[in-house]
């Protein structure tokens, strides 16, 4: 990885550059480790998370939104995974934007290394790869909550396209959720654990979303938060409703 986008930088807590939407979290990084460009870390900014061994479905959404973001000039966040996140890295730079990678492993380590070819778009076109973990380290267990409470307070947007009741897309949007980002979604046509699971994070809050069983699920008609999660299945619908919250036209 040879060139200036591959010039390690380092942020601390404190600093100018310190991605302002980290500071919601009750335990923000003290040190963040990156290659490429940091300013794409702030800029508007929609998480797409998923399933690692996803579906056709699961793909053709992931990819849709980040298309749609891109061509909006909005910035595509992932944790560079197979499946899902790999998608719509991909599919951000293909659309002619940024994608931002959330890694959890050193921001220098490529993991999975099925996932090579979206580090390297990422850095190629104006991204950047970002950890919480000093240079080299490899994957550990306890790193990817970490990880994955980044990505959803990065974002101003979750897409969730796939997940169990248990995986690190669930703990991506109980962050979420508990940040207060959580909003409104569209009618769910995801496999049944993962309509389960989106509706889980949401239990017992007046601000949710109502459950999106039926045809047409409607959005919670309260002031929009700043953050929301979208689990949908219309593409026309989920399109315009990103674009409905970022406000571009």
């Amino acid at each position: 990885m040879g060139g200036s986008a591959r010039t390690g930088w380092e942020i601390s807590l404190g600093d100018e550059a310190y991605p302002r939407s980290l500071l919601e979290l009750e335990r923000p990084p003290e040190e963040l480790r990156g290659l490429g460009d940091p300013g794409a870390l702030s800029g508007p900014c929609l998480a797409v998370v998923g399933a690692r061994r996803a579906t056709p479905y699961g793909l053709a959404v992931a990819e849709m939104a980040a298309r749609v973001a891109a061509r909006h000039g909005i910035t595509v966040v992932s944790g560079g995974a197979m499946g899902c996140d790999r998608a719509a890295g991909l599919a951000a730079v293909a659309a002619g934007g940024r994608s931002v990678i959330v890694s959890g492993c050193g921001a220098d380590v490529v993991y999975p290394t099925s996932s090579q070819d979206v580090f390297e778009a990422t850095l190629s076109s104006g991204g950047a790869v970002l950890s919480l973990e000093r240079w080299g380290a490899g994957p550990r267990r306890w790193a990817f909550p970490k990880r994955n409470s980044v990505i959803a307070a990065l974002s101003q947007v979750l897409v969730v396209t796939e997940a169990g009741l248990r995986s690190g897309t669930m703990s991506t949007a109980e962050t979420a959720v508990e940040l207060g980002r959580a909003g409104s979604d569209r009618p769910a046509r995801l496999p049944l654990k993962a309509r389960r699971a989106c509706r889980s994070t949401r239990r017992g809050r007046p601000d949710a979303a109502a459950d999106a069983d039926g045809p047409r699920g409607e959005r919670n008609r309260g002031a929009a938060p700043r953050r929301q999660i979208l689990a949908h299945a219309s593409l026309p619908d989920g399109a315009e409703w990103c674009l409905a919250t970022f406000r571009v036209s």
